[in-house]
């Protein structure tokens, strides 16, 4: 980690494709995110995050690279009043977090062996020494330690604090 990005590597036993899946599929990611994506994951296609209940779009927030199975980028959301509301996130905090950069998250997945994948998560642009990039260095870890959960166990990493079923969303996972 750096003040304006964030590298996180850890290795998944299960291959690149589940990987994949874990990391586009609205029914997998809801389990240990919280949120789910819609989009046709096509590179410049819009991407809507939807989270307990929230919808959140912008002009702006796209897929940047798609190659199945291996990379996966796209820009970082967009930090609206209803997003806000859902997730339980203070206006002054929301409107801190909406000045700062737009920001970019890019996966790498890279098959070790027929059994082990490697994932690293690599989140860049942000305003060095930010409030954003503090809470995404928080929340990385686990965000990636319940996917891992979730490939290798069948159940993501219980939640604290939060309904199990949304597994480990809310905006302490996904740095907003």
């Amino acid at each position: 980690m750096t003040d304006s990005d964030i590298t996180y590597t850890l290795y998944v036993q299960a291959d690149p494709a589940r990987v994949w899946q874990a990391l586009t599929e609205p029914a997998l990611t809801r389990r240990y995110w919280g949120l789910s994506f819609e989009t046709d994951w096509a590179v410049g296609s819009p991407m809507t995050w939807v989270e307990r209940g929230a919808r959140t779009s912008d002009p702006e927030q796209v897929v940047l690279d798609c190659v199945p199975d291996r990379r996966l980028s796209y820009t970082w959301h967009t930090f609206t009043p209803q997003w806000a509301a859902a997730v339980g996130i203070e206006e002054e905090l929301r409107a801190e977090l909406a000045e700062q950069p737009r920001t970019r998250v890019t996966y790498e997945i890279e098959p070790v062996g027929d059994t082990l994948a490697r994932l690293t998560v690599h989140h860049e642009g942000f305003l060095p020494g930010g409030t954003l990039i503090g809470m995404c260095a928080r929340a990385w870890p686990l965000l990636a330690s319940s996917l891992k959960t979730l490939l290798e166990t069948g159940a993501p990493l219980p939640e604290t604090g939060h309904d199990e079923e949304q597994g480990s969303g809310g905006h302490e996972a996904h740095g907003g």
